[in-house]
C-alpha cells in the first residue's frame, strides 16, 4: 500500500495537520517540531497530540515524522550548540511520547573542519546521551546530500553513527532521494542497486521512511536543491519507482518539493494513480 503525505505546518496544532492531510489525499504527513530556523518550542497541548492520535487511528495513517529544526548540528565543534542539540533533541523526544510509535527525523550535523571521524562520534555522543530505554519513538538519520561539511553522505557514514550508539535499536533511517542523488547514489538508472548497496551497509529493515523529492541538480552534484516531481534530474518515473518498489512498500513517504497545498495535492494524486497502474 502507497503510504504518501508531505510536510505540513503546525501553526494550527496536531490535530488540524490530520484532517489537513486527509483533505489532500495523504495519510501520513510530516512537520517541525519548532521553529525550523529557530529554537523556541509551542506549549505542550496533550489534548491537541492525543486527538491527533485519535484521528491518525481511526483514519489508518501511517507513522508520522517530527522534523528537528534545521539549526539543529549534534556534531558542531562549539560545545554551547552540542548542548542546544541535546536539550532540543530531549524535549521533542518527551513530547513525541504523546504520539506514541512514531518517528523523529534529524539532520547529522556538518563536522566544519573537524572531519567526518569526529562528527560521526559527535554525534553519537548526542544519541547516547538523550536516547532512552523506554522511548516509543524511533529516531531517524537522514541521508544528507554532502554538501560543505555535511556528515551523512554515505551509507557508511550512517552506519558508523548507528554502531557507535549504545540504543541503535531505536534508530532508523529516512531516505531523501534528492539527497541520495546529489550524494552520488544513481536511484534513477540503478534503484536496484542502490538499495541492495544500502542492505549490505546499514541494512534495509533500518530503513523507516522517505523524503521523496526531485534534484535541480545532476547526479552527484552535493548541492541538496528540491525540485518539484518531474521538474528536476530524478523525473517522475524513477520517483514513481521508488514509491512502488517492494522493498518500500508501507514506508510512509513525505513530499519535502516547494509546494503549497494545492500542489502537493496535485502531486499525491499523481503518485497514487501511477501507483495504480
Amino acid at each position: 500500500m502507497l503510504h504518501i503525505g508531505c510536510h505540513l505546518s503546525s501553526a494550527k496544532g496536531y490535530a488540524h495537520m490530520g484532517k489537513e492531510a486527509l483533505s489532500i489525499g495523504a495519510d501520513t504527513f510530516q512537520f517541525f517540531t519548532r521553529n525550523p530556523r529557530g529554537g523556541s518550542a509551542k506549549a505542550l497541548d496533550v489534548s491537541d497530540m492525543e486527538a491527533l492520535g485519535a484521528l491518525m487511528a481511526e483514519r489508518h495513517f501511517a507513522p508520522i515524522i517530527a522534523h528537528a529544526p534545521y539549526t539543529l548540528n549534534a556534531c558542531a565543534a562549539d560545545e554551547g550548540l552540542r548542548t542546544f542539540a541535546r536539550e532540543t533533541m530531549a524535549d521533542d523526544l518527551a513530547r513525541l511520547e504523546y504520539l506514541p510509535g512514531n518517528y523523529y527525523n534529524f539532520h547529522p550535523g556538518s563536522h566544519v573542519k573537524q572531519g567526518a571521524e569526529a562528527g560521526i562520534e559527535k554525534i553519537a555522543e548526542t544519541l547516547n546521551a538523550v536516547l532512552r530505554p523506554e522511548q516509543r519513538t524511533t529516531v531517524l538519520l537522514e541521508t544528507m546530500a554532502g554538501k560543505g561539511s555535511e556528515v551523512g553522505r554515505t551509507f557508511e557514514e550512517l552506519r558508523a553513527i548507528i554502531d557507535a550508539v549504545d540504543l541503535r535499536d531505536h534508530l532508523g533511517v529516512c531516505l531523501d532521494t534528492c539527497h541520495v542523488w546529489d550524494g552520488g547514489y544513481d536511484i534513477a538508472g540503478d534503484l536496484d542497486g542502490v538499495l541492495a548497496e544500502f542492505d549490505r551497509v546499514i541494512g534495509i529493515s533500518r530503513l523507516k521512511a522517505i523524503h521523496l523529492n526531485d534534484s535541480m541538480n545532476p547526479l552527484g552534484a552535493r548541492k541538496d536543491r528540491h525540485a518539484k516531481i518531474g521538474e528536476g534530474h530524478i523525473g517522475t518515473a524513477a520517483l514513481s519507482a521508488v514509491t512502488r518498489h517492494p522493498l518500500l512498500r508501507g514506508l510512509p513517504i513525505c513530499l519535502e518539493t516547494p509546494n503549497d497545498l494545492s500542489g502537493y495535492a496535485a502531486e499525491i494524486a499523481l503518485l497514487r494513480s501511477l501507483d495504480a497502474d
